[in-house]
This record gives C-alpha cells, structure tokens and sequence, in this order.
C-alpha cells in the first residue's frame, strides 16, 4: 500500500505573453480596432474585456493540466461540462501488475494533515487506531488486502473494483478553455468547496496566475 499527496502537472508550455496576444488579435475583431493593437497593448485589452464581462473571447485558448488526486476530487471535477477529460480506468487497470508496484495507492486526505506521523507498516486488521486518520489508514489497508484476494479467486479488474473507495489514487487530465477554468476557479477554490477539491484548484490557480497573471488576478486563493 502507498499513500502519496495530490499533484498537478501542466500538459502545455504556458507563454502568457502569446496567449494574451492571441487574444487581443481575436477579440479586437469585435469591435474592428486591429489598428490599435501595438507591442504592450494586449495586457490592457484582455484587462478591459474580463472587466466587461466580455469573457466568449477567452474561449480561443485551451489548457490541459494532469492530475493526480483521489476519485470523490475526480466526482466533482467532472461536473464541469465545457470540458474534455482522459481518466485512469478501474476497468482496465490491474493493481496486481508489476507496473503498479503490485499495491494500491491511496490519496492522503488533506484536512487530516496533522494526523501523519504513523507507519503505515503499524497498520493491521488488528491496530487500534488512536485518531480518525489512522482509522482511515486501517480501512484502506483492509480493502488493498480483500481487492487482492478478490483477483487471486478469479475476479475480474473492473469487478473487484466494486469494493475501491473514493480514496484511491486516480490521474485526469482536464481540458477546458480559460473562460472555462475562470468558472471552476471560482467555484472550487472557494471556502464551501471540499477541501480536497479546493486543493487542487488552488495548485492549478497558482500557476496560472503564475504564467498569465492578467487573466486571473482577480480570482483569489483560499485555503
């Protein structure tokens, strides 16, 4: 069994720089003011035009990001509709493969952070557990141990993965366009959003705002 933390990884080489550029040359057309754009006039544009609501412009310019996070993230994640999505299958993955390391793998829960410091080795059926995070780790040891079992008498991938809880590791890579990632921020990064969720929005919302700040400074992160 491994527990390991959620991730993100950016699937394109972000120019922020280019993609405000295209922006402006797209959203100019609008109103016919190509002659107005110069070398530093596409931050102001885009700036002038999410003030404005005119947000359909963003729609020009997509980014895919990988990430790694538990399956109840995935859940919500996918309720985003203007979106593609590529997820790691149950179906088809065989967890017994030697190119999974022969385990499970587990996404340690965030909102338990100071609750880390036990071996997962200590954990057995028999282990009394001494805080709501090591009952979780017990939990998960026991269904890596019954998934296993239910492969060796025979079961199938996609049938022993009715017993896999929402704590399994799973990868996705998202897609969607910026006016798109601009709505899941806000609603994900946000405080009544689950906290696991707000995790990962809040990894991808940095770097964006990292590499094409204008587009997204007026999103917060919140822990």
């Amino acid at each position: 069994m491994k527990i390991i933390n959620s991730s993100i990884k950016l699937e394109d080489e972000i120019d922020g720089q280019r993609i405000m550029k295209k922006i402006e040359r797209i959203g100019r057309v609008c109103y016919k003011s190509e002659g107005n754009i110069t070398e530093d006039s596409a931050e102001r544009f885009v700036k002038s035009i999410i003030a404005r609501g005119h947000e359909s412009v963003l729609e020009h310019v997509s980014i895919s990001v990988r990430v790694i996070c538990d399956r109840g993230v995935t859940h919500e994640i996918v309720r985003h509709r203007i979106a593609s999505y590529s997820q790691e299958s149950t179906r088809y993955c065989n967890y017994s493969n030697d190119k999974f390391g022969n385990e499970l793998t587990f996404i340690k829960p965030c909102f338990w952070e100071n609750k880390y410091d036990t071996e997962e080795c200590e954990m057995s059926i028999g282990f009394k557990c001494r805080n709501e995070y090591e009952q979780w780790l017990k939990c998960m040891a026991s269904i890596e141990q019954c998934y296993f079992a239910m492969l060796e008498h025979g079961a199938t991938p996609q049938e022993a993965r009715s017993i896999l809880p929402n704590s399994i590791k799973t990868e996705i890579v998202m897609t969607m366009n910026l006016r798109e990632w601009r709505h899941f921020f806000k609603l994900r990064c946000d405080k009544a959003a689950h906290p696991q969720t707000r995790e990962i929005a809040n990894m991808i919302l940095k770097e964006f705002k990292e590499k094409i700040p204008v587009i997204f400074d007026d999103i917060e992160v919140i822990k």
